[in-house]
């Protein structure tokens, strides 16, 4: 063991606590009756007090991102030169230009109430920029700030040593990957894309462990898992449901990152150093002493506060910046198609030979709910509440939950990120947790009810 100052040990011990405080302690929310984490709660207050202001809000942000992006096409990358941040946020690729142009087009369409019901709905357009947008911005606004207590003090190193040996045969993943789950499970999935996103531009990641973890592991929080068994009517079930969704999820972690899409991403990092994360404990050492010595090691290197939040507040504006307009446009149209076309009601048709095999009550109308949820996490509880069969609303309730991946959130935040899943991976991995997990679901909802 190196000979560390005590101050040191304080660098690592002090933020990595308070990091831990803030995204992964429950605590009691008496305002919303809950329990929740910190983040979430800090998040709450200011959504709450900024509710009247906040539409308005994300609007302008979404906007001048739109325009900033327009300007850099026109003029180039080199105008941004001096601020290598700034050009990384506004020059984008032509795809992504479109798509920040239309989240500005809809974005100030809903706000001002002008354009075609299908768009500026409180069921389309008007939940994104009402309700989701709004929560975004708080959740992003403290997650960013406080991220690099999780990422830069040394807590990763410790946990990655810890949980190497079991992430790695379980799930192919380095045990840090266990933070990006707890953060998520305890807080918010979008917190876990986050995490995920920040580790892989910073080469902690290879491109296949991002995508894993980025689908498979950004889990939906208890909070939001409270709320979808409360639509339903079910919330004096939340034990055995979430227990439920938890082992399926489990099931599903298994699985996924052994199969495609997920096995074909290349196992290449985004900087070069980054092949040489070493995992292996060197003989002089146990595994707790390599780890601590790790964590102190990277806590040690950290000096500077003005760091620190210089590094919160680029987290902030890349998060505000770079996913908002994203969620706003493909959120948008995913959930136009799922309200106003018959899309998903066709493609729940294959299913219902299925549901009626594994004797699901009411198969036609379930099977309307199995995929609309690639749209909105949501939207299968508000489908599925009129549902007389209590077990049918209980298979619903967790499929949505253990599906994960949807357009209105998650996708949109991963297509957003630097992770490297495009449209068509995360179908096809929406597709493959359905199948995987719902034949667990309805197993366990037959021994429930």
């Amino acid at each position: 063991m190196k000979n560390y100052r005590a101050v040191d040990h304080l660098k690592f011990i002090i933020p990595s606590l308070i990091g831990i405080i803030l995204f992964m302690v429950p605590f009691y929310d008496k305002r919303e009756e809950i329990v929740t984490i910190p983040i979430a709660i800090l998040s709450g207050l200011v959504e709450t007090a900024l509710a009247d202001q906040l539409s308005f809000i994300m609007m302008i942000i979404i906007s001048i991102t739109a325009i900033g992006s327009i300007v850099i096409r026109l003029t180039g990358p080199s105008l941004l030169e001096q601020f290598p941040f700034f050009q990384s946020l506004f020059y984008v690729s032509p795809v992504w230009l479109i798509t920040r142009i239309l989240g500005m087009v809809f974005a100030i369409m809903v706000y001002y109430q002008i354009g075609p019901e299908a768009i500026i709905s409180e069921n389309t357009g008007g939940l994104l920029l009402d309700s989701l947008l709004h929560v975004l911005f708080a959740v992003f606004l403290f997650a960013g700030l406080f991220l690099p207590l999780l990422l830069n003090y040394g807590l990763l190193e410790l946990v990655g040593v810890l949980l190497t040996k079991v992430m790695r045969p379980l799930f192919t993943l380095p045990g840090r990957s266990s933070i990006d789950s707890i953060a998520s499970w305890l807080g918010d999935g979008t917190i876990g894309v986050l995490l995920t996103s920040k580790q892989y531009e910073e080469g902690y990641y290879s491109k296949r462990e991002a995508a894993v973890i980025g689908t498979t592991f950004s889990v939906v929080s208890i909070t939001f898992s409270l709320v979808v068994i409360s639509e339903v009517g079910l919330s004096h079930m939340f034990v055995p449901f979430y227990l439920t969704v938890a082992f399926s999820g489990f099931v599903a972690a298994l699985i996924m990152p052994r199969i495609p899409p997920l096995s074909r991403k290349p196992r290449t990092y985004v900087t070069e150093e980054a092949e040489d994360i070493e995992e292996e404990i060197p003989a002089e050492h146990n595994m707790f002493s390599y780890a601590y010595q790790q964590a102190v090691e990277r806590g040690s290197k950290e000096t500077s506060v003005k760091k620190f939040f210089k590094q919160g507040a680029q987290n902030i504006l890349d998060m505000w910046m770079g996913v908002a307009p994203i969620v706003m446009a493909l959120g948008t149209i995913a959930l136009v198609i799922a309200e106003f076309t018959p899309v998903f009601t066709w493609l729940g048709y294959p299913f219902i030979p299925l549901l009626e095999l594994m004797q699901v009550p009411y198969a036609a109308e379930a099977s309307e709910t199995i995929l609309v949820g690639f749209a909105d996490m949501f939207l299968p509880a508000i489908i599925g509440a009129s549902i007389e069969s209590e077990m049918t609303r209980f298979i619903i309730a967790t499929l949505s939950v253990t599906q994960l991946i949807y357009m209105s959130e998650v996708g949109g935040l991963l297509l957003g990120s630097k992770i490297p899943v495009n449209m068509k991976d995360l179908f096809i991995i929406f597709l493959l947790r359905t199948l995987i997990t719902l034949p667990i679901i309805v197993l366990a909802a037959h021994l429930i009810f």
